[in-house]
């Protein structure tokens, strides 16, 4: 025993990396002891070089054209007619959250607005009493983009109506009564080519300015923006609402200047 314990001595210590060492964290990949790494030769290494340049070209050459604003296919119609009908069912179906709806005042004749809020988050659906059917329905979701404070002032409104409602201003009539209880609305990463058309309408009547969504911060881009900067995913729209204006939200650090996001561009390109 003595004579294989000094033997065992004698032999030389391994040295493991850091980089390889096992993780305490159980759910790092080094949990457990990794070999080390494999180191290409020259050949291997240029073959590597060589693919990945192929496919940065093929992944260009094949990247889809930019839209302003990238605008999105509308669904099919029977998907949004069954979409409705299943809806209008859980609005009658007493214990279903939907029952539990609570009625706007009326915001366009002959038509009923039922309201729920459910995790800060607000849903307005359109009935046809009349014709018993679900005219449609408008969702304003938080922006997971924005930080707890900004998330206390802004929604994204995403909409669904049937197409023979479509075009009477139920959109309109919604979008109307959420601005007017003071949310400011944010564009989504993607418009159909009818909700497009909507913001532009609602810029009408109330201010609408461009910004970037980046580090959880609204950056201003100003009443308007060209056409390359509108097709970038993180720029949007946003609708001011009843008593807000940029000046206000600039006040209480909710929107901050366009510089901070070009920066961050910077930083991101380096």
């Amino acid at each position: 025993m003595k004579t294989l314990a000094l033997h065992l001595r004698g032999l030389p210590a391994r040295h493991t990396p850091l980089s390889h060492r096992a993780s305490l964290s159980p759910r790092s990949v080094l949990a457990f002891p990794q070999p080390p790494p494999f180191v290409a030769g020259p050949a291997v290494a240029l073959r590597t070089a060589l693919g990945t340049a192929l496919a940065t070209v093929l992944r260009r050459m094949l990247r889809p054209p930019r839209m302003e604003l990238r605008i999105d296919v509308s669904p099919p119609d029977t998907a949004i007619e069954a979409e409705l009908d299943t809806l209008h069912g859980r609005l009658h179906t007493p214990g279903d959250a939907m029952h539990a709806c609570t009625r706007l005042p009326t915001l366009l004749p002959d038509l009923v607005f039922h309201h729920r809020e459910a995790d800060g988050e607000h849903y307005v659906y359109v009935e046809d009493v009349a014709r018993g059917r679900l005219a449609g329905y408008t969702v304003f979701n938080r922006l997971i983009e924005v930080d707890r404070r900004t998330d206390r002032h802004v929604r994204s409104p995403h909409s669904k109506y049937a197409p023979a409602y479509q075009g009477r201003g139920l959109a309109s009539a919604v979008y109307d009564w959420a601005l007017g209880r003071g949310f400011c609305l944010v564009s989504g990463a993607r418009q159909s080519a009818g909700a497009h058309a909507l913001w532009h309408a609602l810029a009408r009547r109330h201010p609408l300015r461009w910004v970037a969504l980046r580090t959880k911060r609204m950056h201003d881009l100003g009443a308007s923006v060209a056409p390359t900067r509108a097709a970038e995913l993180d720029t949007r729209m946003i609708l001011l609402g009843h008593g807000w204006s940029a000046a206000r939200l600039r006040s209480l650090g909710l929107l901050h200047p366009a510089a901070e996001a070009a920066n961050e561009t910077m930083r991101r390109r380096a």
